[in-house]
Order: C-alpha cells, then structure tokens, then sequence
C-alpha cells in the first residue's frame, strides 16, 4: 500500500475492524480481528488466531470493495511459504533432430504448456542436468514456492506429463544438487 492508503485507511480502522469482524462472524468463520496497525510497508491487521486462506481471502474482499482505497497499491496477504525442491525426469537431454542441449527457454515453455504446473511459483531457474554422459536423458531441478503444509508439492509429486513423444515424472527431491 502507498501513504496514501495507509493514512486514509487508518482514520477508519476502528470502523474496519467492526466491519471485517461482521463480514467474518457472517460466514460462521471463528477469526476475529483485533486491531489495525501501520508500518513502512503497509497496514497490518492482527487477529486472535492463524488465519487460514479463506480468511484471507474474505478480508481481502472487503478491503478491496471500499471506495476509499487506490486497489493499483492494494498487495496481496497470504500465508507463510517455504521452498520445496522438484526434479523431472523422462526428457532427452539433447533436443529432437539436434545437437542443442535442453535449453531454460525449452523448459519455461514445458512448464508454462502443462496443466499440472498451474499456480506454482518458481523461487529460483530451474537446473538441467545430464544424467550420464552416455545417456540422453536430463534432470530437471525446481526450486518451487509452496504453503507450509507442502501442499503443492504433494500435488505434483509422482505426476506423469506428456512433451512431444516422452513421458515425463515429476518426483520429490530433498534439495536442489544442480545449484552445488
């Protein structure tokens, strides 16, 4: 949020705090907000328990729905996030019909076609690696943002995708070993 957001939302917080309290209470969720403070960064809004996503998401709603606030600077809450390393395997190192490495543009492009990469955020370039220098087979190492739960991660590990005619798995990993 800007100064601008902040100040005029402050002068009213008693009066949000109330309103958000009723929004809440409204659809039977057991959150409460306490108080409203500011900082550099923007406004904090403390509750008497861990807010969950729909908490969240309903607090969000009702900030974004008062006329008083410029929703260009409104950023996004969410959860704590904890980093979560993936590897894939099953794709040729060497492009089709080439003598040209897979590339991070190839990869990019892989990620972006395939359904079940949907709502991941990727912390850092994934890693291409070699498996063995006879071997035209490559790992993929991501490193991905996921919710503390791991939720995300247990949703892709284990999950088969298609690129061209190879199958490719998705499978945990403990950490990411192309970045040694």
């Amino acid at each position: 949020m800007n100064n601008d957001n902040i100040v005029k939302f402050i002068l009213n917080s008693s009066d949000y705090i109330t309103n958000i309290n009723r929004v809440l209470k409204n659809i039977k969720l057991e959150i409460k907000a306490d108080y409203i403070h500011s900082e550099t960064s923007g406004i904090i809004i403390v509750t008497d328990k861990v807010a969950s996503p729909l908490d969240f998401k309903t607090i969000e709603k009702y900030i974004k729905n008062l006329n008083q606030i410029d929703l260009e600077n409104v950023e996004t809450s969410q959860l704590p996030q904890s980093k979560s390393y993936l590897k894939i395997i099953g794709l040729p190192y060497l492009i089709e019909n080439t003598n040209t490495s897979l590339i991070l543009d190839v990869v990019g492009k892989i990620l972006q076609n395939n359904h079940i990469f949907n709502n991941i955020s990727i912390v850092s370039r994934p890693r291409i690696i070699k498996i063995l220098p006879k071997l035209d087979m490559a790992i993929i190492w991501l490193d991905i943002w996921d919710t503390q739960s791991g939720s995300k991660v247990k949703r892709l590990i284990n999950r088969y995708f298609n690129v061209r005619n190879f199958i490719a798995i998705v499978w945990g990993a403990n950490m990411n070993l192309g970045v040694l």
